[in-house]
């Protein structure tokens, strides 16, 4: 991990197209101005985490259906329901 020491309005570029700018400092409180290209996702990292983990147990539940039945099931085109 890089450590940097930075003041406000101070900016810290990340690659060629990544701009960090503090902006304000309050208390223990940063806030931060980023500009980056619009296809970079940006989330805070508790979000990003969140996100993760529905994912994850959204897959988990596909795995555990067993689709191949659920389609032996489904009427097929030239039946009625």
């Amino acid at each position: 991990m890089l450590i940097l020491t930075r003041k406000k309005n101070e900016t810290l570029r990340i690659g060629n197209d990544i701009l960090v700018t503090i902006v304000d400092v309050q208390g223990d409180q940063v806030r931060l101005g980023i500009t980056a290209p619009r296809n970079v996702s940006i989330l805070r990292q508790e979000l990003y985490e969140a996100v993760r983990d529905s994912n994850a147990q959204a897959a988990l539940t596909v795995q555990n259906v067993d689709v191949l039945s659920l389609l032996k099931k489904m009427p097929k085109k030239d039946e009625k329901e």
